[in-house]
């Protein structure tokens, strides 16, 4: 029990010291994660409205797809994003393997189908009247598609917290696509997993706490926003 005390005590230490290494990771996570977020938002978003409003044919399997890949193992994901970007991959001479970008590429992929399938569900949701009343009122197309857009917006926040929250957790595509470079691709999970192989439970501890202090802020904003709006 005590070896556990001290390394919430070191670990509080390393923070308020700011510690190179566990900012570099903390850094690190933070600009990897706010890359996919707003990839996977960009794509998602349009994707999940569309799918969600429109009746088509093949909408049915599609969801299906959309929704099995919601328990895409991140592993594989690595693994493919690997394939391909690496020097022998079809996307090898773009030289992203072990770089932040090339693991915001696999967190996008990861990230994606929850923003599309979460996004279907709040426009499938939506009061039907709505696009009939604003319709009898005059509105054109782009007003119907911001006005429904501003209907489900916190269906789309749900989604995108979501999502935030998952690529910010994820262990295998940051240490297979990034390498887990110190000071370059290191992040906060790929940290906490080596630094406790290795008996450091400090800076493990501190990187945890950093991770949960993060999930805090972002719960909050959320909470603010909804408040606002």
């Amino acid at each position: 029990m005590d070896f556990i005390i001290t390394g919430f005590i070191k670990a509080i230490q390393l923070l308020i010291t700011g510690d190179p290494e566990t900012w570099s990771a903390v850094s690190a996570t933070v600009t990897v994660s706010s890359y996919s977020i707003g990839a996977s938002l960009l794509i998602g978003i349009p994707a999940g409205f569309f799918l969600g409003q429109f009746e088509f044919k093949g909408k049915r399997q599609i969801r299906i797809v959309v929704d099995t890949l919601l328990a895409l193992p991140t592993v594989l994901i690595g693994l493919l994003v690997y394939a391909f970007i690496s020097n022998r991959g079809p996307l090898g001479q773009m030289g992203i393997l072990f770089t932040l970008p090339g693991i915001a590429v696999g967190q996008t992929i990861l990230a994606l189908p929850i923003v599309i399938a979460l996004t279907a569900t709040a426009v499938e949701s939506m009061d039907r009247l709505l696009r009939i009343t604003l319709m009898s009122l005059g509105a054109g197309r782009r007003q119907l598609v911001l006005s429904s857009l501003w209907e489900v917006r916190f269906g789309i926040l749900a989604a995108a917290v979501t999502a935030y929250g998952r690529v910010m957790t994820e262990v295998g595509i940051s240490m297979m696509v990034g390498g887990n470079i110190k000071w370059h691709t290191r992040t906060i999970t790929t940290a906490i997993a080596l630094e406790t192989n290795k008996g450091s439970f400090a800076t493990g501890v501190a990187l945890g706490l950093v991770l949960l202090l993060i999930a805090f802020a972002v719960n909050i904003s959320v909470s603010f926003l909804r408040k606002r709006t």
